[in-house]
């Protein structure tokens, strides 16, 4: 039995037979999820399983089937095809995956987030409030950039997180939110934000065999202000300096609703010689996390290494393929969490962390009605992973 397994009570009575639904765009991570839940199930040593409050707790596949027709006018209605009645049920949305498409009177449209947001709120409603608990898995929180309010504007994510509550949600899991104080627009409900610092070294260190972890050899980069605690916290557990810019802006013009950044400038140590992680929660078009590795380059930095949650590359990938032959970039990490797509995965430089086990360990935990705080403080399992590198006990790709 793991230590994980250890330090979880799974003998507590399920809050009610577990039910998963991946919405679509999300059935890939939603069947990997599925799939360790069945294996974790079926070979868990419960005394309990036989008893009736344990009922439909071992089961082929946990996915409760759902589908979101549409009309010859893109409007659309959810359908849940078999009973959730007393159920734990676990949506699983990806509001970023812009390869689902969808007829529109005889167009063919591309689903927007805020298609994937309306598909939620139909299998929210059509569940129809029969289930025990339902929590809602967004890893890329619904418009979570417009977060705050700078003039006479909408808050959308904080709407979106009080319709879902007001619908019957009960708990919110999202990853690396680009703002986690947004949820004090829920105050009296489950709300957590989870950090995958512990896949990204994970993935870093089973794919690259010949790093030096200590102060001297290598540096985490906060690209941004903004993400300053998201690169002190893997400073922190990896032992190593940290550095941050902070973009200057020119806030007498206004480009595609923003100001337009100016600069780069660099707070920290020197950067010479010493391999370099740059740390951020999106990749939008790439451009700002390639300014900053560019800089770095200049100022000398060995190999830089890019991780990021997510992996949007909306302009493309041709200006990473670029940076990578121009040598300004080593490897660039990003989740499963949301769409990948297919040439990406093709990428010398690419490399993806999955979070599928880590989901199911979550919804595992959860449905037991168990603590996830140990999950979600990965302290032990960093430090644990960088001594087996180490020692040389890592199996390297």
């Amino acid at each position: 039995m793991s230590v994980r397994e250890e330090k979880r009570n799974l003998n507590s009575i399920p809050m009610g037979s577990l039910g998963i639904i991946p919405l679509k765009g999300c059935e890939e991570l939603g069947d990997k999820v599925d799939k360790y839940l069945v294996k974790w199930r079926t070979e868990r040593k419960n005394e309990h399983k036989t008893s009736l409050a344990f009922a439909g707790y071992q089961r082929d596949s946990y996915i409760i089937q759902a589908r979101v027709p549409r009309f010859g006018t893109g409007e659309a209605k959810g359908e849940i095809l078999q009973s959730v009645r007393g159920d734990d049920l676990y949506l699983i949305v990806d509001v970023t995956n812009y390869s689902m498409t969808y007829s529109l009177c005889g167009q063919k449209n591309h689903m927007s987030p805020d298609d994937h947001y309306q598909n939620l709120k139909r299998i929210i409603a059509a569940v129809g409030g029969k289930a025990r608990r339902i929590t809602v898995i967004m890893p890329f929180l619904y418009e979570s950039r417009q977060h705050k309010r700078t003039a006479r504007e909408s808050l959308d994510c904080a709407l979106a997180l009080q319709e879902m509550v007001d619908m019957g949600v009960d708990n919110i899991i999202t990853f690396d939110a680009h703002d986690a104080r947004v949820q004090n627009a829920i105050p009296l409900h489950g709300f957590e934000t989870v950090s995958p610092t512990y896949q990204f070294i994970k993935g870093l260190l089973n794919n690259v065999d010949d790093l030096t972890i200590d102060a001297d050899h290598m540096m985490i980069i906060s690209p941004d202000e903004g993400g300053m605690s998201r690169a002190i916290y893997m400073a922190n557990v990896m032992g190593l300096d940290m550095g941050m810019f902070y973009k200057r802006r020119d806030y007498t013009k206004v480009v595609n609703g923003r100001n337009p950044i100016v600069a780069h400038e660099f707070l920290g140590s020197n950067v010479e010689g010493k391999d370099v992680i740059i740390v951020d929660d999106m990749i939008s078009s790439g451009e700002s996390v390639l300014e900053v590795a560019a800089d770095l380059k200049k100022r000398k930095a060995s190999r830089i290494f890019v991780a990021s949650t997510f992996g949007l590359f909306t302009n493309g990938l041709k200006r990473f393929d670029k940076a990578y032959e121009d040598g300004i970039i080593y490897r660039l990490l990003t989740t499963n969490l949301i769409y990948q797509r297919p040439e990406l995965l093709e990428k010398p430089w690419y490399i993806s962390c999955d979070m599928s086990k880590y989901i199911a360990y979550i919804i595992d935990t959860l449905n037991h009605d168990s603590s996830i705080s140990d999950l979600l403080n990965p302290l032990d399992r960093i430090h644990s992973i960088i001594e087996k590198y180490q020692r040389g006990e890592l199996h390297n790709k």
